[in-house]
């Protein structure tokens, strides 16, 4: 109860000199510093607000930071996750929203939170009836030192990415996964039905995603007709002619794809195009 109080009235004491200090027009720096990350994923996107403390030499994991106790995953409020769209985490599903992104870490293993308790103040009033999503995880030595709490997304692809938590010497990935395909392939089948149907785009989402490689190449065809000058789409109708065993065809669509490519300068587009003719060859 003491304890309580002490933190109460220690609390209280910062936020009245934090309003003094405003009040008399003084602005000094944050000790943790606040980030928003924002990160596309899938048809939607990630956001992230946590606050970032620095290890100032001090021994972090099991003793600032102690193991085996709910932690708040930064400094400050609370770290704020929000998913417009539902995902999985390390394969176990959380619906879209907002929710705390709390911590317990431990020596060989992590727990990671999701919890509704958004508004809090670090993790001093956590409650366990509020998550609704636990999921474990092995924490990986890192070979340098991160000296201010970083939360990152790494190797992001259409449906997975890799939440990072990095301070100190240690390192956590959290797998993040989405499934576009159904919704996407709706999308298609319904933009198909329209005046100005999108061949070139649903051609490039066939291909990438191993689809009926016909149907890809009839998208394509139509998308060449609809931008006769366009270089790019000469280069991945050739990409699907070669992957269709039509070496012939994709190395003369190419070559038309090249001759445009030369005419308007684009370099970039002169390269790919004879890159793939010479694939052809092989």
């Amino acid at each position: 109860m003491k304890s309580s109080i002490k933190f109460i009235l220690a609390l209280f004491v910062l936020v009245t000199l934090g309003e003094n200090l405003q009040a008399q027009g003084l602005k000094l720096p944050q000790p943790s510093t606040t980030q928003t990350v924002s990160q596309a994923f899938g048809l939607g996107k990630i956001d992230l607000t946590y606050a970032r403390p620095n290890a100032k030499g001090r021994s972090i994991y099991g003793d600032l930071v102690p193991f085996g106790k709910v932690w708040r995953t930064g400094a400050n409020s609370a770290t704020v996750i929000k998913f417009t769209d539902a995902v999985k985490i390390e394969g176990k599903d959380l619906a879209a929203g907002e929710y705390a992104l709390f911590t317990i870490p431990g020596k060989t293993e992590w727990t990671i939170i999701f919890n509704k308790g958004t508004k809090e103040w670090g993790s001093y009033t956590y409650s366990e009836a509020n998550d609704v999503l636990r999921v474990q995880v092995k924490p990986t030595a890192l070979k340098e030192k991160v000296e201010t709490f970083s939360i990152q997304f790494a190797n992001v692809f259409d449906t997975a990415a890799q939440l990072q938590i990095l301070w100190a010497n240690t390192g956590v990935n959290v797998n993040i996964t989405t499934s576009i395909d159904e919704k996407v392939m709706a999308d298609i089948a319904e933009a198909m039905k329209g005046e100005k149907k999108p061949y070139f785009q649903a051609a490039m989402y066939y291909f990438a995603n191993g689809k009926d490689l016909k149907t890809t190449l009839e998208w394509m065809n139509e998308a060449d007709k609809q931008m006769t000058d366009a270089p790019w789409v000469k280069l991945w109708k050739a990409k699907v002619q070669l992957k269709m065993g039509d070496k012939a065809g994709a190395a003369k669509t190419a070559k038309e794809g090249l001759d445009i490519a030369t005419k308007i300068k684009n370099e970039e587009y002169v390269r790919l195009n004879t890159q793939l003719i010479e694939e052809t060859k092989k």
